[in-house]
């Protein structure tokens, strides 16, 4: 007896873990278009360097809330892989969350070539399906 009821404890903590990790995945909004204003591919910057977020086709709302056709901004320094495009996008030095809907920053960069993309979340952070990215440009900084 004890061991079906350990066994059925331990489906049920499976299936809430499931319930609770599962995140919706938001439809894109089609003809949306993402892009960085500045710096442009190429460009030979110094620090600090602004970057200036685009959007045409969807708005900007701050993280958290629903509202549709919006997203915020997630910058990708550097990034080499991509990270999961169904699952929060990972927020450190080389993934940059603006959920404040802010749409643009100055960043301090080290002297050297450097990528930039842009990426669109939804309210929980998690990239849209399928995905609205920004081209990766390249830049120098002096």
């Amino acid at each position: 007896m004890s061991h079906m009821i350990s066994k059925s404890v331990s489906l049920l903590l499976l299936l809430f873990a499931t319930v609770f990790t599962a995140i919706a995945v938001t439809p894109a909004t089609e003809g949306t278009v993402l892009y960085i204003i500045s710096p442009q591919d190429g460009d030979v910057v110094s620090n600090p360097v602004r970057v200036q977020f685009g959007l045409r086709g969807m708005g900007v709302a701050p993280a958290g809330i629903d509202k549709p056709k919006t997203g915020h901004h997630h910058l990708l320094i550097d990034v080499t892989a991509m990270p999961m495009m169904d699952k929060p996008l990972p927020s450190d030095d080389k993934h940059r969350h603006f959920g404040g809907g802010q749409t643009e920053v100055d960043l301090t960069l080290s002297p050297g070539k450097h990528t930039l993309q842009l990426v669109l979340g939804d309210m929980n952070h998690v990239p849209f399906s399928p995905p609205i990215m920004s081209e990766k440009i390249t830049i120098s900084v002096k």
